[in-house]
């Protein structure tokens, strides 16, 4: 378990590397993942196995943007109007359901294989409605955390991640505290360089979007406290904060840029393992667990 120390509100204006661009977003975990297998012996395993799940993602997000081309419907149909995650799941993603299936079974742990195996024996149609009532659980998570809210959650979101960047979507008023496309919560936060400090945004659980927040709120229940918005961080970790609230016991982990730039905030949320079981003894949920359940 690392010491953990409560941090006051602060950045470390460090020169982020270029990453290469000829690398996309899920080449650019995949790649980072890889790289932290080695680092972080704890979290190993489940990064290996989300090394698997981001390329199933990132093959299956670009045969989504290729049929694009081809077809307004069915699963090519990635919509741009106002609202597109209103629309009813095309019934055609649900054929591709049992190459996901067979990826968990090659490379997941004992339960998520049993738990694939039994996705399979049920059927098509049984898995489209896991999938549909999953698509239509936005925030009211019609899914509690677990294998069902894995597979649905892990295989939609190349697609949610290709309608949500054609989308037309723009708010105002408020920052949302749910993501503005999809609905969902967010499953991480992100500090970015800016001038001589940070600009704290939210990541969405599901879409993937991200969006601007404010530094000092707390993205579960507006708590604008200071004094009940405590931060820490371990040493082992320093570039990974937990930003937990003392009024609603609730936290959420943020990837700080400034002090790593070749961090990819999903990755390394994700990977930050001994930060959730030291927060959860401290008495904090988390807002969203991530695509790993953790």
């Amino acid at each position: 378990m690392p010491d953990i120390a409560r941090q006051e509100t602060g950045t470390d204006n460090r020169a982020m590397s270029n990453r290469s661009m000829a690398q996309n977003e899920w080449q650019r975990r995949i790649a980072r993942a890889e790289e932290l297998v080695a680092q972080y012996t704890f979290a190993a395993e489940i990064l290996r196995f989300y090394v698997a799940i981001a390329r199933f993602q990132e093959k299956f997000f670009a045969e989504l943007g290729r049929s694009l081309g081809r077809s307004s419907a069915g699963v090519g149909g990635i919509a741009s109007d106002s609202e597109p995650f209103t629309q009813p799941l095309p019934p055609e993603l649900a054929h591709r359901f049992g190459e996901f299936l067979s990826v968990v079974e090659q490379n997941g742990p004992g339960p998520l294989r049993e738990a694939a195996r039994e996705l399979r024996d049920g059927g098509e149609d049984s898995q489209f409605q896991l999938l549909t009532l999953f698509w239509n659980g936005s925030e009211t998570g019609a899914l509690p955390p677990g294998p069902r809210d894995f597979f649905a959650r892990a295989f939609l979101q190349p697609y949610a991640a290709g309608i949500r960047s054609r989308s037309s979507v723009r708010w105002s008023g408020p920052t949302p505290y749910l993501c503005p496309f999809c609905k969902r919560k967010p499953g991480v936060g992100v500090l970015r360089p800016l001038g001589d400090g940070g600009q704290r945004s939210l990541v969405c659980s599901f879409c993937l979007a991200e969006w601007e927040f404010r530094r000092i709120v707390c993205p579960g229940c507006g708590e604008e406290n200071h004094a009940k918005l405590p931060v820490y961080t371990a040493e082992e970790l320093k570039h990974v904060r937990v930003e937990a609230c003392d009024s609603c016991r609730s936290y959420i982990k943020t990837v700080d840029l400034t002090k790593s730039g070749l961090a990819e905030p999903i990755v390394d949320e994700m990977a930050s393992i001994p930060l959730d079981l030291w927060a959860q003894k401290q008495g904090y949920t988390k807002l969203q667990s991530n695509l790993m359940q953790l």
